[in-house]
């Protein structure tokens, strides 16, 4: 059985929507369209979307560059 050698930091986290809207200084529906186009990263957690804090960073290296 192959083991994921990937841990989680400890410093890291989800995001709700709102809280990523908050970081980056935009409406829920720019976020959303970003979901959509797969730009960023989510994880579905019951009926709630969220965003790692390393998917919300891979997403704004992606946007600078």
């Amino acid at each position: 059985m192959e083991q994921n050698n990937q841990q989680p930091s400890a410093n890291m986290r989800l995001l709700s929507i709102r809280e990523v809207c908050e970081r980056l200084g935009v409406g829920h529906w720019m976020v959303y369209e970003q979901i959509r186009r797969k730009a960023l990263k989510t994880v579905k957690i019951g009926k709630r979307r969220l965003v790692s804090t390393r998917a919300l960073d891979e997403f704004i290296n992606a946007m600078e560059r």
